[in-house]
């Protein structure tokens, strides 16, 4: 995680920003396509047997199209299989990043 606030610290060049951001995202005062975006990121990574019809349309009312969505859902899923895997396996995916603090076993 902290791999990618960095690289959003870079990106948004407002560090107070990405504070906000990170202790709460949805008080960071994203524009509602993001926040759509983050939803449901959230919820098909936590409960994706859960995702119903309505929150599909909910990212075509806030200006998505299907192919977009459709995208969003690959990266999501993807991110989350790398993560799956890499946290199964124990693998430190860059060496610029702390120690897992969870330890080594």
């Amino acid at each position: 995680m902290e791999a990618h606030l960095n690289d959003l610290r870079a990106e948004v060049n407002e560090a107070a920003w990405v504070d906000r951001f990170e202790m709460d995202w949805r008080k960071a005062g994203l524009p509602p396509v993001d926040t759509a975006l983050m939803e449901y990121a959230e919820h098909l990574t936590r409960a994706p047997s859960e995702i119903r019809r309505g929150e599909l349309d909910h990212l075509r009312a806030a200006g998505l199209s299907d192919e977009q969505i459709s995208d969003a859902a690959q990266v999501i899923a993807y991110f989350n299989y790398i993560n799956r895997i890499a946290d199964g396996l124990g693998v430190d995916l860059e060496e610029s990043m702390p120690p897992d603090p969870r330890g080594t076993g």
